[in-house]
């Protein structure tokens, strides 16, 4: 029982490993369409992904087939999709499986942004798999293509009050907080080359060593 249990560990640490070490091909930021929602902290993953692509000269367009506006960039010396799922956020693994479908891209290759209220204001992390933590958008794309791709955490801190929440996140975040925000987001997209070349672990060590903006 013990060999077995080690060997069992042994192949868990090595999936693992594997998964932090493999290139991203789709970088996804998950948010709600339409002015009304624009600048609200639900949003975050929007405002990443729209700094990535300015960065990386993409512009997004309209693809009916996706649900989503998308555009590829050139990064790291490889081409990387972005997406922005046009459905509203509990219905974004949608677009996300439509896109990863129709382009083979395999879920392990998939980097999600979103916005985190277990992180506060200026703090940005990354993490490879786990559960949905009650984010709706999570949730669908975990229901149509598993658990396990990488997620760009964009901390917005919590009201306190599990009541409060979807209030929250559908409200603008004050002044000093978009910019610490702003702020950690930028932090992230510096990392952003380490991340599309599967250095998971070179990019989290810088990203996650960075005090709080």
């Amino acid at each position: 029982m013990r060999t077995i249990s080690c060997a069992i560990i042994a192949r868990i640490y090595e999936t693992s490993a594997l998964a932090l070490s493999l290139p991203i091909e789709l970088i996804v930021g998950l948010g709600n369409p339409g002015g009304s929602y624009e600048q609200t902290r639900h949003n975050a993953g929007f405002w990443c992904v729209d700094a990535l692509a300015q960065r990386n000269s993409g512009a997004f367009r309209v693809e009916a087939k996706f649900q989503a506006q998308a555009c590829k960039i050139s990064l790291a010396a490889r081409e990387c999709w972005l997406l922005k799922p046009a459905t509203f956020m509990n219905r974004s693994g949608i677009a996300v499986a439509a896109l990863a479908g129709f382009y083979k891209i395999p879920v392990e290759n998939i980097l999600v942004m979103h916005d985190e209220l277990d992180l506060p204001p200026g703090v940005a992390r990354l993490k490879q798999g786990g559960g949905h933590g009650g984010h709706n958008g999570l949730r669908d794309i975990i229901a149509q293509l598993g658990a396990n791709f990488m997620r760009l955490r964009i901390g917005i801190g919590h009201p306190g009050d599990r009541d409060a929440v979807v209030d929250y996140v559908l409200q603008r975040p004050s002044l000093a907080d978009r910019q610490q925000i702003e702020a950690a987001m930028d932090a992230a997209l510096l990392v952003m080359p380490d991340v599309v070349n599967g250095e998971i672990q070179r990019a989290m060590h810088s990203l996650h060593s960075q005090p709080a903006a």
